[in-house]
């Protein structure tokens, strides 16, 4: 995927371990706790066991603890 190319919606992925892939090309992730758009590029946090996104590390210990 080029990263200057922009798609219009949500994207689509397979959080992996260091990186995640793309399956379905997007702009953005929602966030699991939050419900916020993560861009792509900006995208630093993720479960590869749940297989979903974080906005930052206070969504991570919310879901962690159980409070997200």
């Amino acid at each position: 995927m080029n990263v200057h190319q922009r798609f219009d919606g949500p994207a689509q992925l397979r959080y992996g371990t260091p990186d995640f892939q793309v399956v379905v090309p997007g702009d953005y992730v929602l966030c699991a706790v939050s419900g916020r758009r993560i861009p792509l590029e900006g995208l630093r946090y993720w479960s590869v066991e749940r297989q979903e996104a974080y906005a930052g590390p206070e969504e991570v210990m919310a879901r962690l603890t159980g409070k997200g």
